[in-house]
């Protein structure tokens, strides 16, 4: 009879989250769906009454895949094992994408009802069990701290992998190595001296010439000071360049088309909130169409130099992340709150960045 009971009431709780993100996000008066009868609907038939009363003002894409989602949800069982296998599916479902619908920018209604479906099983998870579904709980984390369920689930801590940036400084080298100087002065020295010219003359010449070069040994010694020097001033200059020296910034893709001469191309119109949009060409077209790249947030490095690609001009470049085989290629996503044309640091390399970048 409690058992009864408690799980008449989770089912309440989850009902009422789901109206309240839902309502949220379809902009409905949550007041318009009566609070005594959200407890006895089941998933198919709430979000049912939930459409019927977005039907007016509200449409909604994809309620194909919606529904297919909410059947998911619906059904999904609470049985330990066949509980087990479904989250295994569901976690291999959100190994390629970022979200159930839509493009990732937001969670879509299927997000908000499968989540509120699997939470309470989510929540009673072994640490071991955690491991077997990554990509499960990394949308799960994403959906608890996107949409709003009014407080009415308990909010999971996701341990997250500590990630650290590395940078390679590579020191160019204008000088001769030690070891170079010293095998060729070895060479020389197996050389047999030069005959000596017995001839008055030759002598006095050579003297002469001598005499001539003990007279600048300030102004050579002053020479290679100065080539020392300048040497020096250029490893420094390599040594202390680091990441704060790109200007990173935030930015929407409001229009993206294929590059008219190049099948690899896209041409995209990014902006920065500069007030007007700036023009960028990236190798995406193997992995986005531009139609999924519209209205989608970037992060673009905008203080290279412009420069034309295949006779188009572009003035940025989109930063981009892939998987360990490169098959999948996606433009990185800005973090949560950050507004449009701010610039992104990274912890511990503060420092202005340069106007333009010197290719």
């Amino acid at each position: 009879m409690a058992a009864a009971m408690e799980a008449g009431s989770a089912i309440s709780n989850r009902n009422r989250a789901i109206v309240s993100a839902l309502c949220k996000r379809l902009s409905i008066d949550p007041k318009t769906i009566s609070t005594d009868s959200i407890g006895g609907y089941d998933l198919m038939s709430l979000y049912s009454n939930i459409l019927k009363l977005s039907a007016s003002g509200v449409h909604l894409d994809n309620q194909t895949e919606i529904m297919k989602w909410v059947k998911f949800a619906s059904d999904f069982p609470c049985e330990a094992n066949a509980c087990r296998a479904t989250l295994k599916q569901l976690n291999e479902d959100l190994n390629q994408r970022a979200v159930l619908l839509g493009d990732g920018l937001k969670p879509s209604e299927a997000d908000i009802i499968v989540f509120s479906a699997v939470h309470s099983i989510l929540t009673h998870l072994t640490n071991a069990e955690v491991q077997e579904f990554p990509n499960l709980m990394r949308w799960m984390d994403y959906i608890q701290n996107k949409v709003d369920f009014g407080g009415a689930f308990e909010t999971v801590v996701v341990n997250k992998p500590a990630f650290e940036l590395f940078f390679s400084k590579k020191l160019k080298v204008d000088g001769e190595l030690p070891s170079n100087k010293a095998s060729r002065d070895l060479r020389n020295a197996d050389k047999p001296e030069q005959n000596i010219n017995a001839n008055k003359g030759t002598a006095e010449k050579n003297v002469a010439t001598n005499e001539k070069a003990t007279e600048t040994p300030k102004n050579s010694k002053s020479t290679e000071e100065k080539k020392k020097s300048s040497e020096k001033d250029s490893a420094e200059k390599d040594t202390e360049t680091s990441i704060s020296i790109l200007n990173i910034k935030v930015g929407i893709i409001r229009k993206a088309w294929k590059h008219p001469s190049a099948d690899s191309l896209l041409v995209e119109e990014i902006d920065l909130g500069e007030g007007n949009l700036r023009q960028v060409v990236s190798g995406l077209a193997k992995y986005c169409s531009p139609e999924q790249l519209t209205n989608r947030r970037v992060v673009l490095i905008s203080n290279v130099k412009p420069g034309k690609l295949r006779d188009v001009m572009s003035a940025g470049l989109v930063l981009c992340a892939s998987n360990q085989d490169h098959t999948v290629v996606e433009p990185i996503v800005p973090p949560e709150g950050a507004a449009i044309g701010e610039r992104i640091l990274v912890a511990g390399y503060d420092g202005k960045p340069e106007d333009v970048l010197n290719p």
